[in-house]
């Protein structure tokens, strides 16, 4: 199906308030994907890239056996972030020129959303380790938790609930 075929209401119910064909929206989402990503994967390499040298420091030698698989959980759920960040750039690739653009927005949403997802458990673990690290292994599982908390909390209550306030015809909470 080619993007001027697709229907209006599958992604966007109120894409007739913009008075845009499927293809300009299907070019508007792909490009306001592509913000998104920018912001995320820049912090994703690096935070990647961090976690590849700590093998490499004098005092790794020192973690113990949980702070280890810590750390190798941490590290591997980068990669796979880092990876589901950069999966688009391959769809765009494969399907680039063949009229399917609003196929490369839905699959790429995907994949930001499972990227965000796992960039939450990075972040935990993360926290988890260094704090575990510098405070022990108490503070470290209370520390992730409030962070795993908080990300749930500011990435996906806070949306749904403005979600909910869109769809009722409301405008969504500030906050």
């Amino acid at each position: 199906m080619s993007d001027d075929a697709a229907p209006d209401s599958v992604d966007d119910p109120y894409a007739g308030l913009r008075r845009e064909t499927p293809t300009e929206r299907s070019d508007r989402n792909w490009v306001e994907l592509l913000q998104e990503f920018r912001v995320v994967q820049t912090g994703v390499q690096l935070l990647t890239g961090f976690l590849l040298t700590l093998p490499f420091q004098t005092r790794f030698d020192t973690l113990d056996t949980f702070q280890r698989a810590v750390y190798l959980t941490t590290l591997l759920l980068a990669v796979v972030a880092l990876t589901f960040f950069v999966a688009p750039v391959g769809y765009h690739r494969a399907l680039f020129q063949r009229r399917s653009k609003a196929t490369l927005v839905a699959a790429a949403s995907r994949f930001a959303r499972a990227g965000l997802a796992t960039v939450a458990l990075v972040f935990t673990g993360g926290v988890l380790l260094v704090v575990d690290v510098v405070s022990g292994r108490v503070a470290g599982i209370a520390t992730a938790s409030a962070v795993l908390l908080l990300i749930v909390v500011c990435w996906y209550l806070m949306p749904q609930r403005a979600v909910r306030a869109v769809d009722r015809g409301r405008r969504p909470p500030a906050g």
